[in-house]
């Protein structure tokens, strides 16, 4: 580990060091797919479906992409050394239908990494849309909710999100490179930087193990090999604090909090994307922070919001 006092409070270049300013006339981010590496998916779909193969236990070997592996290769580099992220476009969900789809994307998420479990359910694939369950609930994850989500990262290397159909209205995806916004703090509040580097308390929405506590604490960033990791949940901070035994924020935290909450959100750093059906966007969690925007669902339940969610580890290469 590298020693946190000697590069806390150094800025930080390379090409995860981004702003959203610079890359919204920038194309290099978005991959088209070719009608080749089309192909390519639908008949590992359709070998798929032949073999009656289970998606939580399917490999890359029932998945050949012989086409598209080269482009899902790219993609891994760009998410382990380059921006963070990636939006792929062009899969054409609606000729797969809803289930070839989900094998689509379950199929290319395992040549780019290994799928991780996504709650005490044990889905591999999440399923990304609004329920009606109270979401002042404090067991109801907010992405099953209509409600804004603020800038966060997520629990894995990598996440994954396949658009099936966007929402009526609203539900607007923005990035930030959180190494854009920790240079960002050193510069506007320098006395604040330490904090990044000290635990705060999360809450688990009771989905911890049997017999864990409902709340833990971690850093907001560490450095790994001289590299900025940021694990921020803003909204699950905040909700730890419903526990007596979590310690108080105190007012330099919050406004570190603030601070960070709206450098993610502003013009300068923020990158914006809308979803089309087919959209595959990929994230690195330990540098971009993602949120979505409100939306508003259609009364047709076949046309509401729908999205397809991957947790990966990277395959190493």
């Amino acid at each position: 580990m590298t020693d946190t006092r000697a590069v806390a409070r150094t800025t930080l270049h390379g090409p995860a060091a981004w702003k959203g300013s610079e890359l919204q006339v920038d194309p290099a981010w978005r991959y088209h797919l070719s009608a080749g590496e089309i192909a390519d998916v639908e008949t590992a779909v359709a070998l798929v479906r032949d073999r009656g193969l289970d998606l939580d236990h399917l490999g890359a070997e029932d998945f050949p992409l012989p086409i598209l592996g080269p482009a899902i290769g790219s993609w891994a580099r760009e998410l382990a050394e380059g921006r963070g992220f990636v939006l792929v476009k062009g899969l054409p969900v609606t000729r797969l239908s809803a289930e070839g789809a989900s094998i689509a994307y379950a199929g290319i998420g395992r040549h780019l990494g290994v799928p991780l479990v996504q709650n005490l359910d044990g889905d591999l694939l999440g399923q990304i849309r609004a329920t009606d369950d109270d979401p002042d609930d404090v067991t109801v994850r907010r992405y099953k909710t209509t409600l804004a989500q603020p800038f966060h990262t997520d629990s894995s290397e990598v996440v994954g999100l396949m658009c099936l159909m966007p929402a009526r209205s609203g539900g607007r995806s923005s990035i930030a490179s959180s190494v854009s916004v920790f240079n960002a703090v050193l510069h506007d509040r320098p006395d604040l930087v330490d904090l990044l580097f000290e635990p705060f308390y999360f809450d688990r929405y009771e989905q911890q193990a049997e017999g864990a506590d409902p709340y833990f604490a971690v850093p907001l960033c560490t450095f790994d090999h001289g590299r900025l990791s940021t694990y921020y949940i803003r909204f699950v901070i905040d909700h730890a604090q419903r526990h007596a035994i979590v310690p108080r924020l105190t007012e330099r935290q919050v406004e570190l909090l603030d601070l960070i909450d709206a450098l993610a959100a502003s013009d300068e750093l923020r990158l914006d994307m809308d979803f089309e059906p087919g959209d595959m966007q990929f994230l690195k969690n330990s540098v971009i922070l993602h949120s979505r925007t409100a939306y508003e669902d259609d009364e047709d339940p076949a046309k509401r919001r729908h999205l397809l969610r991957l947790w990966l580890n990277l395959h190493r290469r």
